[in-house]
């Protein structure tokens, strides 16, 4: 089911930095003013496809993809697919004090060193970060990902949580790099307690910048079924982890033992690995547009940005 954002006006101009310009003076009122555009605004898609079976499917062509903007199908520009790009990652991991209850902690650090053990050394990125009531770089991005390895084992959770706010930051450090294969992975219980923005907020940021947000919830067997039992919700009714990774393009996976975890990083990176990147042409107005991507197979299922902001 497609979910749709929807947001004021006034948050996307806060988001990005959007003035009214005025028309120009000595324009003659019947007259508009000339507008030169020297190249189309193409927005780039990242979409992972499977089959209901789990199995990726590749070898797709743009003529097996659908593409719906605002419920309208646009034609596709450019489609591309190149399981060798470099992956740049970052880690986002919750240490507040609910983290030290149930061997959350431990939890923590073993799906940190399954997703880091999928990662080529001196080939892909990855940066760690770590939130409780603020934001804290442990590692900055580094193709040397063995460094990386042992840079939890300090890990002290206090505090309260801002996962959603953490999240806004990381998405917009990410958008800045210069590679084409990006995602956060955010490691957490679950429970934001303080921040000033909602998983709404955060989904709407980070799909218009195309960044995919991977949720790994590292909670016990007996937490996961209440986490899990509802269906899918729009921004309006209240959104969660599980739609700020869905509206993304990303997943909400469980890692609570050990064969959980590693299966859920092999899949997490074999997705990043394998997506599609499509390219169409932006809408003139400035807003945000919903964005509907499907593929013309049967039993497929794709994961795709939900919306981005036009103009």
């Amino acid at each position: 089911m497609t979910m749709v954002i929807r947001y004021s006006f006034a948050l996307a101009l806060a988001m990005w930095g959007l003035a009214i310009t005025p028309i120009a003076q000595g324009v003659p009122d019947h007259q508009p003013p000339p507008t030169f555009r020297s190249a189309l605004d193409v927005v780039t898609i990242h979409a992972s496809v499977r089959d209901r079976q789990g199995r990726l499917i590749t070898g797709l062509t743009p003529s097996d993809f659908e593409i719906r903007d605002n419920g309208q199908i646009r034609p596709i520009l450019s489609l591309r697919s190149d399981r060798d790009s470099p992956i740049s990652l970052a880690f986002l991991v919750d240490m507040s004090g609910s983290m030290r209850l149930s061997g959350k902690t431990a939890m923590a650090r073993q799906a940190y060193g399954s997703v880091l053990s999928q990662l080529r050394q001196g080939h892909d990125e990855a940066a760690l970060f770590t939130f409780d009531e603020a934001l804290h770089e442990r590692r900055g991005f580094t193709r040397d990902i063995d460094s990386l390895s042992g840079a939890l084992s300090d890990f002290d959770a206090y505090g309260a949580t801002s996962l959603y706010d953490a999240s806004a930051a990381v998405a917009r450090r990410l958008a800045a790099l210069a590679g084409s294969n990006k995602a956060i992975v955010v490691i957490t219980d679950g429970a934001d307690t303080s921040s000033r923005m909602s998983a709404g907020d955060v989904s709407g940021l980070a799909a218009s910048v195309d960044v995919p947000v991977f949720v790994v919830a590292t909670v016990p067997v007996s937490e996961q079924r209440p986490m899990a039992a509802r269906g899918p919700r729009t921004a309006s009714d209240g959104a969660d982890l599980r739609d700020l990774a869905a509206w993304t393009g990303g997943e909400f996976i469980f890692a609570s033992t050990f064969d959980e975890t590693a299966g859920a990083a092999t899949q997490l990176i074999a997705d990043l690995r394998h997506q599609y990147l499509l390219g169409i042409e932006s809408a003139g107005d400035r807003e945000w547009r919903r964005l509907d991507v499907r593929v013309r197979r049967p039993a497929s299922i794709v994961k795709a940005r939900t919306g981005y902001y036009g103009g």
